[in-house]
């Protein structure tokens, strides 16, 4: 089943394989480059590729050597990537990617923002290294709608730099997820407190970017229930079954394998439309498989994305489809590293 063929909105995917987004810190002053748009064609057999966060305003700029969608700079450089993509037969989404309180004002000038004035207690990239996450500075309630825009604004700026589609990001601790958190909203406004109060940022954001470009070219990425930057979620069922039924009817829902079998088929069997599921669990502590991948559509996912097989398998689809060995990725090349981005070869029969 992997390698059938599925409608996704507009798209006819040729395989139910999805290049998971994986931040690769290659970006030079907030551009892809030209070996940025070499890595995504290589692996333009996917059904379909989701690019690495991507910030939609400078305050959402998470670490250094992480490319943004917000200048007429950046969409030209993006327009290099998507052409390279199309040209390989290829499809391809932006993620958007607001950091949130992940973030330190080194890294892109602004100080970081959040649903509540509450430091994440992790470390974060700077140009300098790693260091404490700052306490952010609580947005005021007029100032959630400015966030709420600025994804919508980043999508028609990803429309216009020639993605099929974009995805928000709405895991790993970011900016949608802290809303959601109860460890990081302790917000007493409309946006907090109650379940319809947490996922408030979530529905509006989507429903903006849905307005913006049609929900037929969106998708968002959860990680239900998933501890990692200082994130603490209640009621995890209940919390994302609400989610997901205030969502609109967009093109998809992108879960991380981040609670147990029995919680993502109840998240399955809510969402109207594609699911898909990466099994790999939450950033990637383990790769996922070709059997998991079966198993799941077989539970009734409709696609499945894989992130760190990617990395080192730029033609992963042809080895899933032939049955050949993955190549390993080395870790101290996952970012910044000149090597470890373009040099991976195809299989050499």
């Amino acid at each position: 089943m992997l390698l059938s063929s599925y409608r996704l909105g507009n798209l006819t995917l040729p395989n139910r394989l999805v290049m998971a987004p994986m931040t690769r810190a290659r970006a030079v002053d907030g551009k892809p480059t030209e070996a940025t748009a070499t890595y995504y064609a290589q692996r333009a057999t996917a059904g379909l590729i989701v690019t690495e966060g991507v910030h939609p305003n400078a305050v959402g700029q998470a670490g250094p050597f992480m490319p943004g969608i917000h200048t007429d700079d950046q969409v030209k450089a993006w327009r290099l990537v998507t052409d390279a993509v199309h040209a390989n037969g290829g499809r391809i989404f932006a993620q958007l990617m607001h950091g949130g309180r992940i973030g330190h004002p080194d890294v892109a000038g602004h100080h970081p923002v959040g649903p509540s004035a509450i430091a994440a207690g992790t470390e974060v990239f700077t140009p300098s290294g790693m260091t404490s996450a700052p306490v952010p500075r609580a947005l005021e309630t007029a100032e959630v709608a400015e966030q709420v825009q600025a994804f919508a604004g980043a999508a028609r700026r990803a429309v216009d730099a020639g993605f099929d589609g974009v995805e928000l990001h709405g895991a790993n601790g970011y900016l949608i997820q802290q809303f959601l958190s109860s460890s990081a909203n302790e917000r007493t406004d409309r946006y907090g407190g109650s379940t319809t109060g947490r996922i408030r940022f979530a529905v509006e954001a989507v429903e903006a970017v849905a307005d913006a470009i049609g929900a037929d070219r969106v998708g968002i990425r959860l990680s239900p229930g998933g501890e990692i930057q200082g994130i603490v979620e209640e009621d995890v069922p209940v919390l994302y079954g609400e989610l997901l039924k205030a969502l609109p009817d967009i093109a998809y829902v992108h879960v991380l394998a981040t609670v147990d079998d029995e919680a993502l088929m109840e998240l399955r069997k809510a969402w109207p439309t594609a699911f898909i599921l990466n099994p790999g669990g939450q950033i990637g502590p383990v790769e996922g498989t070709r059997e998991q991948g079966e198993r799941w559509l077989a539970n009734g996912a409709d696609l499945i994305s894989y992130g760190r097989a990617y990395i080192g398998n730029p033609d992963l689809v042809e080895r899933f489809r032939l049955g050949l060995p993955l190549a390993g990725a080395d870790r101290d090349t996952w970012f910044q590293t000149p090597n470890g981005y373009v040099d991976y070869p195809s299989y050499q029969h």
